[in-house]
């Protein structure tokens, strides 16, 4: 097992009623080149549903430096109706989100919780991830 110490917080950089899979991701990142597929280990959708996307035991592809410790998750969403970055989490993701935090940790012990823009100039996951969920790294 990959020891990790990071949980990575993304969004996929699209309004939230958007049609965006795993499988939808999947096709991007091969078109980048990536032949692993979806860098993401995990994907919330809208209503809540936490899908597996990358395998756990691979190293991710969603922040250069950071992904062989690191596990990334990403939400739906991150854009209001107007296409600026917004965190759109719905109460169901938010829910789902901490509880794959929860679920991480019991597996792989402490791990700190960060958004992408903490690593990149990106707005990703579109909100300070330190400031929302501060109580995650105490």
């Amino acid at each position: 097992m990959r020891h990790i110490d990071k949980i990575i917080l993304h969004c996929t950089a699209t309004f939230p009623d958007s049609y965006v899979t795993v499988g939808v991701i999947d096709k991007l990142h091969r078109k980048r080149g990536w032949n692993n597929g979806i860098g993401y280990h995990y994907l919330i959708y809208t209503n809540g549903e936490i899908h597996k996307g990358r395998d756990i035991d691979v190293i991710g592809a969603h922040v250069k430096g950071h992904n062989k410790t690191s596990i990334g998750v990403a939400y739906v969403g991150g854009l209001n109706d107007k296409g600026v970055p917004t965190d759109t989490m719905t109460m169901k993701q938010e829910t789902s989100w901490l509880q794959l935090v929860t679920s991480l940790r019991t597996v792989f012990g402490y791990c700190t919780v960060h958004g992408h823009n903490e690593f990149s100039s990106k707005a990703c996951p579109s909100f300070n991830v330190q400031d929302k969920y501060k109580f995650l790294n105490i």
